[in-house]
């Protein structure tokens, strides 16, 4: 009978173990992908940026060293990421493609013009900055038209704040809640153990030598929780990486590192503080209240 009652209590303890590691695990999982998040935010947002083109559209007059200069001078530039020159031909035969006919055949002549898209650097994409890069671009007197997407810049900008802004406040919240789920975890743990922890101070034990193996236990616990989620993180931030390479998710290896190291650390910082204050609480509990 004593055996199977032994037996009972160990399911019971390690059930208890089992249900702590994975509440730790998931819990920093999810603030670990968070904090992924924050730290790519921008990144994500330069990517999106950097793919909104300025098109110049040349006068049929323009010579080809004009245009070769120009696009000389565009590249140097410290605001041109990428440029492409599309030739007029190029460009009625794309858009012939994309109608399904040979528009030419029937106008007798091409209409198009030879044009250069640029593409910029994520700093530049702003109002102010390409209003003021297409007035200088117009001073070239074979430049006939500068096209790019004002309304969808603008929109951009704008979401690209609101963005981050709420992925700092949501972040802000699910930390909170990491603790408080963690927190609750450890003390229905250490609440099992109540009986154990009041004997051991009826015999005479110090509160530090009773917080002692329970601090040590939950700080394993802690550890073990923390390197799965690190796992976890790995396992998405690498499938993430694979699926969107443009974006260099794992460029920056020094940052990701402290940031692994930091969910890690919370793991353990968060374990010590619940088991310290779960303990003390039924510590300084008189017997006939622990059955409360």
């Amino acid at each position: 009978m004593a055996s199977s009652f032994e037996k009972y209590q160990k399911r019971r303890l390690i059930t208890s173990y089992f249900s702590v590691v994975i509440s730790i695990a998931l819990v920093l999982f999810l603030v670990g992908l968070l904090g992924i998040l924050v730290l790519n935010t921008q990144k994500v947002a330069d990517h999106f940026k950097e793919q909104i083109a300025l098109t110049i559209y040349l006068d049929d007059t323009a010579k080809e060293v004009e245009i070769n200069q120009l696009q000389k001078s565009i590249a140097l530039s410290d605001y041109t990421k990428s440029i492409e020159f599309i030739s007029k031909d190029e460009a009625a035969k794309a858009y012939s493609e994309e109608i399904g006919e040979d528009f030419m055949d029937f106008l007798g002549y091409n209409p198009l013009q030879n044009a250069i898209d640029i593409y910029f650097n994520a700093d530049y994409v702003s109002e102010v900055q390409l209003a003021e890069i297409s007035r200088d671009l117009k001073e070239y007197e074979f430049v006939d038209e500068i096209v790019y997407d004002k309304p969808l810049i603008a929109l951009l900008n704008d979401n690209i704040k609101k963005l981050s802004f709420w992925v700092l406040v949501i972040s802000g919240v699910f930390t909170f809640i990491a603790v408080l789920l963690i927190n609750s975890s450890i003390r229905l743990s250490v609440y099992s153990k109540r009986f154990t922890i009041k004997t051991m101070q009826m015999v005479g034990a110090t509160k530090g030598f009773i917080r002692r193996p329970f601090i040590w236990k939950s700080i394993k616990l802690g550890s073990i929780g923390g390197i799965l989620s690190l796992i976890g993180m790995a396992v998405v931030l690498y499938y993430l990486d694979q699926s969107f390479p443009e974006l260099y998710l794992i460029a920056n290896k020094p940052i990701l590192a402290a940031l692994f190291g930091a969910v890690f650390l919370l793991g353990l910082i968060i374990s010590w503080l619940s088991t310290f204050f779960a303990t003390q609480r039924f510590l300084n509990l008189k017997t006939d209240e622990l059955y409360y």
